[in-house]
């Protein structure tokens, strides 16, 4: 079991599938930085987004916003939308009459990925509602707002495995408070924190020489920092 000073984030753990330094410079050292991509992820979350709202559709009641933790893999985070489904085969959900299946929905602004970047940050949600509200979830959904369509993911052995290794190797690097050297990609060019990680001036040479050739007067304008 985790104490909730140590929690880690859920968002991050898209991050930390998308770059293990993107997710060190934002949820180790506290830093942040806007671009396209981000300010349009903002825009998707904030309709998904309503806090305390509850809608009903006919079998399904619509929660937004939903607050979600376990303490046994230590995350916390939000939901963007929780469908409880009627289902006789369900599980009891409070101030609600019935028997529900639990539907976790993720809001993300562009298309579906080839890598499980947004599939594991869903399965940490689906194994957050599993230990909150003592049930099993089999499939969950993520909505692609560039194309208004929602994509099925199922909560197997095999997604649920690769959440848990990095969920591990995401713990033991924040407890180092370490941050990871820069291996430079095509994705560092959609990165909104390209200016600050400096990815092709710090791929080679490490950042204590830059500063101290930069001091004593060097030229660094064709050096690299590892």
């Amino acid at each position: 079991m985790f104490s909730e000073e140590d929690f880690l984030q859920i968002s991050g753990i898209q991050h930390f599938s998308f770059c293990r330094r993107q997710w060190a410079l934002i949820h180790v050292e506290n830093q942040w930085g806007e671009n396209y991509h981000t300010v349009k992820g903002h825009i998707a979350h904030e309709k998904a987004h309503d806090k305390f709202f509850r809608e009903f559709r006919k079998n399904v009641v619509i929660v937004r916003g939903m607050p979600i933790f376990s303490r046994k893999l230590g995350i916390s985070g939000e939901c963007d939308i929780v469908e409880f489904q009627k289902n006789k085969n369900g599980v009891q959900v409070n101030d609600l009459e019935g028997f529900y299946k639990v539907v976790p929905v993720e809001y993300k602004k562009g298309g579906p990925k080839r890598r499980n970047c947004d599939r594991l940050q869903l399965c940490a949600q689906a194994l957050c509602l599993e230990e909150m509200l003592c049930c099993d979830i089999s499939e969950a959904y993520i909505y692609y707002v560039e194309i208004k369509h929602r994509e099925k993911v199922f909560i197997d052995e095999e997604l649920r495995n690769e959440f848990k290794d990095i969920l591990s190797e995401m713990h033991v690097m924040y407890q180092r408070k370490y941050t990871p050297k820069v291996k430079t990609s095509k994705h560092c060019n959609s990165c909104s924190l390209k200016d600050l990680c400096l990815p092709k001036v710090c791929s080679d040479k490490s950042v204590k020489s830059y500063i101290e050739n930069f001091i004593k007067g060097g030229d660094n304008k064709n050096e690299k920092i590892t």
